[in-house]
Order: structure tokens, then sequence, then C-alpha cells
């Protein structure tokens, strides 16, 4: 079995993985180390929990250590892209925790905090900026930021950036980058339009896939209930007060209906705190630090908020609303029965979401157990009150949805008054001056896990509106 020490990796390396008690590489690690240290461009399919950010960062640590030089004043060597802050947060703290012997500095650039400390830190030159792509390009408009040094350039969640509608900015960012570079591409899925993307950033590029262990998800206890979409709520209220369910993640379809679950949960006397783009950065990091110390019972997540939370022990998911990516099944599965532990994943399915189900069981190639909820006579009073509180959701197939909800919902209102999307800020280089993010595309995911019993007994280039000093103004981004 291959071990850190047969990757030639630095010794400053080897040391830091040696304090985090690490000596063997995962499957991806083993494969794209190597290939990452060789200079090749690497496109990697492969989830979250697959030790994927060490496979990059590891690697880019030892070749910039290899050659070390200054960075470019308002420069930097390595530049990562993240679609989410969570991510981003987590993915510079691997390449501090990597590289704390190596002397190498690394900044994140995000939205939903000052730009002071961002543009002081970039001002000096860093080796490594972890980005979420709407703040950079702040960045590039107001000149506090410059590409001309970037050598190393790498595409976290690919995927997920198409969702957020990130695809234009990108492309906008990769061509400001130097034509000689190395590219690194990550994605857990890969629909045509990033098949696209990655053909147009990588050269000859070396391909490592990693598919989810199967082992795990035979460690899974699945099953389903089939319930009216109105009375999901309540039949979720009820199976976590089971003293079964320890800790669990709830997967919902948009950040409206995460709210609304999370509202539901705590008028229902359970410890819910629901987490997602729209709310601040702050709101955000206590939630998941109340999460993570116990203080949660469940976190109420959409797909894309839940990449970068990175907890252990999840007893339950619970699937709300099931996902339109069948791949997106197992990803939410897998965030329990980590670490050789057992769990449990409950999916909800309204009679509209049945489509969804048949993709999923078609793809993972099993049957889910199923249960039936509906007309429930003891979950109707209920769902009466959760109605007052805030109607469901209708499920919207993104296979049947107008094309034009793709985009940022701020991006496409201005649109549709034939005019240009607005900026809030007029701060030059504005500390506080943000735009309000816009809405999350409704038509998405849909379905959702749940069953009787907690464990069952049988487009074209972007331009914003000019700030005061001529720059244009990118924070349409609903995530960063």
């Amino acid at each position: 079995m291959t071990q850190f020490t047969d990757l030639a990796l630095a010794k400053p390396l080897l040391k830091a993985l040696t304090d985090k008690g690490y000596t063997t590489p995962t499957p991806i690690q083993a494969q794209a180390i190597p290939l990452v240290m060789s200079g090749r461009d690497l496109l990697g399919i492969a989830q979250t929990g697959t030790g994927k950010t060490a496979a990059f960062a590891l690697p880019i640590l030892h070749r910039l250590a290899e050659d070390k030089k200054p960075a470019p004043r308002r420069g930097f060597r390595c530049l990562v892209l993240s679609p989410t802050r969570e991510l981003a947060t987590q993915i510079a703290e691997s390449f501090r925790d990597y590289g704390k012997h190596m002397g190498l500095t690394v900044a994140t650039i995000f939205g939903g905090v000052k730009y002071g400390p961002q543009m002081k830190a970039l001002a000096a030159g860093v080796d490594v900026v972890v980005a979420t792509p709407g703040r950079l390009m702040d960045h590039l408009g107001e000149k506090s930021a410059h590409l001309n040094g970037v050598e190393i350039f790498v595409l976290d969640e690919a995927d997920q950036m198409l969702d957020l509608g990130f695809v234009v900015p990108i492309r906008k960012i990769a061509s400001q980058l130097p034509k000689e570079r190395q590219n690194l591409f990550f994605s857990a899925t890969m629909p045509s339009e990033i098949g696209k993307l990655a053909g147009e950033l990588l050269k000859n590029p070396a391909q490592v896939a990693i598919t989810p262990s199967a082992t795990t998800v035979e460690r899974i206890d699945q099953s389903l209930i089939f319930i009216e979409a109105q009375r999901k709520r309540p039949l979720l209220a009820e199976l976590l007060a089971d003293k079964s369910v320890e800790r669990s993640i709830v997967f919902t379809r948009t950040k409206r209906g995460a709210d609304r679950v999370a509202k539901y949960l705590v008028a229902s006397g359970i410890e819910a705190a629901a987490i997602h783009g729209d709310k601040t950065q702050g709101q955000r990091e206590r939630a998941l630090a109340a999460f993570k110390a116990g203080q949660v019972k469940a976190l109420i997540a959409t797909d894309i908020a839940a990449r970068g939370i990175d907890v252990n022990d999840v007893s339950h998911v619970f699937n709300f609303e099931l996902p339109n990516v069948p791949e997106s099944y197992v990803h939410r599965i897998g965030r329990t029965a980590r670490k050789g532990k057992e769990g449990v994943a409950i999916s909800f399915c309204a009679d509209d979401e049945r489509n969804l189900l048949r993709d999923i069981q078609k793809a993972t190639r099993q049957t889910i157990p199923t249960f039936d909820r509906r007309n429930d006579k003891t979950l109707a009073a209920a769902a009466a009150v959760a109605d007052k509180l805030a109607p469901p959701e209708k499920y919207v197939d993104p296979r049947r949805a107008d094309p034009r909800n793709n985009v940022p919902a701020e991006l496409r209102k201005q649109r549709n008054r034939g005019g240009r999307p607005g900026g809030a800020g007029a701060n030059g280089g504005g500390g506080n001056g943000q735009a309000k993010p816009g809405g999350q595309n409704r038509g998405r995911n849909g379905g959702g896990q749940g069953q009787a019993q907690t464990k069952p007994a049988a487009g074209g280039e972007f331009r914003g509106p000019k700030r005061a000093n001529g720059a244009a103004d990118q924070r349409w981004n609903p995530i960063d």
C-alpha cells in the first residue's frame, strides 16, 4: 500500500502530515499527487469526503516551495476558485495546515466581509489565494488584485459553479490568467456544460475518477416515505423527536425552503438552524459551530451550502426533497456513516417527485425500501399549522422549467426590465457597500427523504453598473 513517504513530497509536508496523524493517502491522493507534482493539467472527478483538497494542496505546496520566489505585488502564484465561503475557508485552512512548516502565505477572498483586510493581504503579494468568483471579480475591477503572476489555477466543485451561474465569470477570470500555467479541474459530476468548460481550460490533462465507496453506502440504512408535500414538515418533526437522531442534516431544494423548515422545527421545540447563501457570514459560522458542538440537532441546508461542511458524527440525513441530479443523492447520504460508522438516510417523496425517485434508483441500481404515510390523519392537524406558518413550495421539474431561471434572480429581474443588474455598493473600495444577495433557482432540486420511523420497523458577458470611481460592480453573486 502506498504511503505518503513514497510520493517524494518535501520533508516539511511530510512533517505536517505526521503532525496530523496521516500516513496513507486516499485513492485520489495517491493518483493525483504525482501527476500534479509533474506539472501536468488534471481533470479530477471526485466528491466531497474523498480527500480531494489534499490531493491538490500537497503537490501545489511542494511545487511552490521547490521554486520559492516572492509573489508579485497585488498578485499570487496559485489561485483556487471555490463556489462557497465555507468551502473556500476549509480549503485555505488545509493549505495553512499542510504548509505550516514552509513559510508560505495563504489568503481567502470571499464576500460577506469587509474589503479592507483582503486588500491589505493582497497588497504585499500572496503565495496562495482561495477565492469565490464574485468577490475576486470585485477585486479585479478595483485593481486591488492582479492575475499576471498565477502559475497554478484550480477550479474546485465545478458542477456547483454551474448551478450558481458562475460559468461566465470563471471564463472572464480565466481569460486574464497567463497562458503558461498549470490547470487543475475538479467536479463531483460532469454535466455537458462543465465538460465544455474543462475542454477550454485544460491542456492534455491527466484524468482521475474516484467513485463513492460501495462499503460506505452499504453501512447506510436507506428508506423512503411517500408523503404529501404539505405534511413533510410535521413528519420531519416527528422523526427528529426520536432519541436515536443525534445530529442530522436536512436537505431542501431552496434557501427559502430551508428557512421555512427551520422555522417550523424551532416552533416545534427542536433545535434547528438553516445555512445557505442568503445568511451572513457570521450567521453561517455560528450555525455551523453550534451544529458541530451538538447545540443544534438539525442543520437545514441546500446542496450548494452543504459543500464544504465537514462533520463526521452525523447520525441521520433527511432528504426533505429529492435531488434532481441522481448522483447528488449519493453525495447527500454520504454525509452519514463516515469513519466506519453506520448511518440512516431517510427520503420524503411527494407524488410529483416520483420521476426523481425512478432516476435515483436507476442510477444507483438499487431499490430503496418505501413506506406510505399519505392520508395519515395524525399528521393532518400539524400540517394545517405548518401551512399557516408558510405554504409548501410546489416542485418544478427543471427539465420542464424555463431556462431563464438558471441565471441569478437579481440578474434575471434586471434583464426582464430591459436594464442591467444594479449594485448596491457605491463605496469605491467599499467596506460595507454590498448588494442584496440574489435568490437561488427554485427549480434545481426536487424530492426528499423520510420514513415512518427514525429507523423503520418493516450566456453573454455581464457588466455591472459603474461605481463612483468607474469600476464595474459585480456583486450579483448569490452565495459569496
